[in-house]
């Protein structure tokens, strides 16, 4: 359950050279440190990007950004309790522009170990200040990352609540185009087919899936086309028909860890341990994107986009 979970979100971009960890890294700019440490987290090197977030704090203890970078980094290790000192000091020290990011990352690092009660504390604090500012797109996006954490724990119906939440609060909003009001309408249905199939009601499921089709062949949102393969073979999986999601899962984005990782799980199912080790290095590559940063919330990094 917590492999699946940890979908989603991390590191960022650029090269270091060896020199930047010795002593000549007293020499550049914090701002320069935590860019390179964000490529070496990306890079899966969390031990290198720790020593530059750690320099950076060393130079400007109240740096933000490196207390959140180091806390990703070091949700990766599974070094939860300290990730959580640096978040927990980020929220403290983030501008009240800031202060949703760092409360989301927190709320990612519960995540991370398949707690969602603690996680949701987080989240709803989110989704509460951006109600209060009336940031209603920003609140549905909340709602509905919040509501696949409780999916994957298992939690059927907190996930129903939070996406009914985020669909509802996505309609109040004035004016909404009629490509934003029918890719909620296929959210919605989306996640209705997921939760069907997670109780084994084939047909509900079935039924949620032909209205996200009938939604996208009207081809207002084109770009979210894809996302039917990903949700033909996430239903077939847990209706444990494994031959029939990893024929559709083959047709979704095979760069997205969550994708590799549900391919593993079918073959794990079949019995097939080599096929299953094949796609196993998408269960390590699913740590690097958490399942908040889907369409709505990008929670950490930037990561494909599928529906929470």
């Amino acid at each position: 359950m917590r492999s699946v979970l940890r979908l989603a979100v991390v590191a960022c971009a650029g090269v270091i050279s060896v020199s930047l960890i010795g002593a000549t890294a007293q020499t550049v700019d914090p701002a320069d440190l935590i860019k390179q440490a964000r490529q070496l987290n990306d890079e899966g090197k969390q031990d290198a990007a720790l020593a530059l977030y750690r320099q950076a704090l060393e130079r400007s203890p109240d740096l933000v950004d490196a207390h959140l970078g180091a806390g990703a980094a070091l949700d990766l290790k599974g070094e939860y309790q300290e990730a959580r000192q640096h978040f927990e000091k980020a929220i403290q020290l983030a501008p009240e522009a800031g202060k949703n990011r760092a409360l989301t990352n927190m709320g990612i690092s519960y995540a991370f170990e398949g707690n969602a009660k603690n996680a949701s504390t987080f989240y709803r604090q989110v989704f509460d200040r951006q109600m209060a500012a009336g940031e209603l797109a920003d609140a549905a996006g909340t709602a509905n990352a919040l509501a696949r954490i409780y999916l994957e724990c298992r939690d059927l119906d907190n996930a129903f609540k939070w996406y009914q939440t985020g669909y509802e609060t996505s309609r109040r909003e004035p004016k909404l185009p009629g490509d934003q009001v029918d890719l909620w309408d296929l959210r919605w249905a989306h996640a209705q087919a997921r939760i069907a199939a997670r109780k084994g009601n084939a047909r509900e499921a079935r039924k949620q899936m032909a209205i996200v089709k009938t939604i996208l062949d009207k081809g207002t949102n084109p770009d979210q086309q894809i996302q039917y393969a990903y949700l033909a073979g996430y239903v077939d999986l847990y209706l444990k028909d494994y031959r029939g999601a990893i024929a559709e899962l083959e047709k979704a984005d095979q760069t997205d860890p969550f994708i590799l990782s549900l391919i593993a799980q079918a073959y794990e199912k079949m019995h097939d341990a080599a096929r299953a080790r094949e796609y196993s290095h998408g269960r390590w590559l699913e740590r690097r994107c958490l399942v908040a940063s889907g369409w709505g919330l990008a929670a950490r990094r930037s990561c494909t986009p599928h529906p929470p």
